[in-house]
C-alpha cells in the first residue's frame, strides 16, 4: 500500500523533482523519542524495509544524552528513491517549548510519543496540551497523528484505554458517524530498546501510509473515504 501511495504521488509531483515529507515525533522529556529513532535506523538499515536510511542521524545532544534541540534523520523510499521522508525528533524539556513549534512549522505527520510510566501521565498530557496549541487545531483534520504507548516493557504502565480515554477529552478522538473518526489516531503499545523492540517499524510506516494519502487525496487534509476507494 505505501509503495502504491507514493507512486501516485510521485507522478503528481513535477518531472525530476523529490517529493520530501517531514515527520515528527513528539513527546515529553525522557519519552524515549531519540532512542526510537535510532532503532528504527537500525531496523531499515540492517533490514530490507519500504523506507532506508540516508547517512547518519544528526544529534545535538547534551552529555546527559537528552536531545538538547533536535535528531534528524533521512529516509528514502526503497520503491520511489524521489520520495524522502524528513524524520525529526523535538526537545521535550520545557525551556525549549520556543524550538518546538518552530521545528514543528511544515509539519506532515506526527507520532506522539508517551512515557508510559503511570505517573508521569499528568507530564503527558501537558505536552500533548502544546502540541494541540502549536498545531492550532490541525491535528487529524490536516496533521495525520499516530500515538506511541513506549516503554511498555516496564510495570505500571499507562493503558490503551486510559490513554483513548485522554485523546477524547482533549478533541482528538472522533466517535462513529464522525466522518474523522476514519483517522483516529492508531495506538501502538511499544518499546524502542533495539533488544526488545516492539512496533517500532510499524507504527512509522502507518504514519507514513497516513500521510501519503493526506497528501494524495486530501490536499493536506484527512480525506473523504468515497475519496480514497475511488
Amino acid at each position: 500500500m505505501l509503495n502504491k501511495i507514493e507512486k501516485d504521488l510521485i507522478s503528481k509531483t513535477e518531472a525530476n523533482k523529490t517529493r520530501n515529507i517531514k515527520i515528527l515525533y513528539w513527546g515529553m522529556a525522557g519519552s524515549g523519542k531519540t532512542t526510537i529513532v535510532d532503532t528504527l535506523y537500525r531496523i531499515t538499515k540492517e533490514n530490507q524495509k519500504d523506507v532506508e536510511p540516508v547517512g547518519d542521524l544528526t544529534k545535538i545532544s547534551m552529555s546527559s544524552g537528552a536531545t538538547l534541540y533536535f535528531d534528524r534523520g533521512i529516509f528514502r523510499s526503497t520503491a520511489e528513491t524521489k520520495v524522502m521522508y524528513h524524520v525529526y525528533t523535538v526537545a521535550g524539556q520545557k525551556r525549549y517549548s520556543p524550538l518546538r513549534k518552530r521545528i514543528f512549522k511544515g509539519t506532515d505527520g506526527v507520532i506522539y510519543v508517551v512515557d508510559s510510566q503511570t505517573h508521569l501521565l499528568e507530564d503527558n498530557i501537558e505536552s500533548l496540551k502544546e502540541l494541540k496549541k502549536v498545531s492550532e487545531g490541525r491535528l487529524i483534520k490536516e496533521i495525520p497523528m499516530i500515538v506511541m504507548l513506549n516503554k511498555q516493557d516496564l510495570t505500571e504502565v499507562i493503558s490503551e484505554q486510559i490513554f483513548k480515554q485522554i485523546l477524547k477529552e482533549e478533541r482528538l478522538w472522533y466517535e462513529p458517524g464522525d466522518e474523522l473518526s476514519l483517522w483516529n489516531p492508531i495506538i501502538y503499545k511499544t518499546c524502542a530498546l533495539y533488544d526488545k523492540k516492539k512496533d517500532i517499524y510499524r507504527s512509522f510506516a502507518e504514519c507514513l501510509r497516513r500521510t501519503g494519502l493526506y497528501l494524495l487525496f486530501g490536499n493536506g487534509q484527512a480525506p473523504e473515504k468515497l475519496q480514497i476507494n475511488s
